[in-house]
């Protein structure tokens, strides 16, 4: 038996595909998905979170999260959106879809704002939700844009 082929590795590739996302990841996505339903419906706010919490049922630490990110995106709205359109080269805002869009709005908030999270994290995070609901192009277009907002903070940091 090779070992591509023994129980042992074809086990540990079902758990690992099935395996459930961190508390953080879990709230990236929560969040994620509340700035999408707000690109869809403009009277979705930050202040009715209770609402998208009966829907998306999450622990309090996911909601907690969530929250505080949803906050500071919408806090930061305008900045972060001036953010992604210097970085993203021949494309506006309106043009990328409502979740790459909002992907990069998450992650411009934690690069620029959320010391505590390092910029490597934060893209690769938005990298891996991007594989699970954007489109094929959309890890590498996340990673070019993400990758030039971090360049920019690092010179304005020195």
């Amino acid at each position: 038996m090779r070992l591509s082929e023994s129980p042992a590795r074809e086990s540990y590739l079902l758990s690992d595909k099935t395996k459930k996302p961190g508390t953080r990841r879990e709230a990236r996505e929560a969040a994620i998905q509340f700035l999408f339903s707000h690109d869809l419906n403009d009277e979705t706010l930050p202040g009715q979170c209770a609402d998208f919490w009966e829907l998306r049922k999450a622990r309090k630490k996911v909601q907690d999260f969530a929250n505080d990110l949803i906050s500071g995106i919408f806090a930061q709205g305008e900045g972060l959106d001036n953010a992604i359109d210097a970085a993203s080269e021949n494309y506006t805002l309106d043009r990328l879809s409502p979740i790459d869009r909002n992907i990069l709005r998450l992650a411009t908030f934690e690069i620029l704002h959320r010391d505590d999270i390092p910029a490597a994290v934060t893209i690769n995070e938005a990298i891996e939700i991007a594989k699970r609901f954007g489109t094929a192009e959309s890890p590498g277009f996340i990673n070019g844009v993400l990758d030039g907002i971090q360049r920019d903070q690092k010179k304005k940091a020195n």
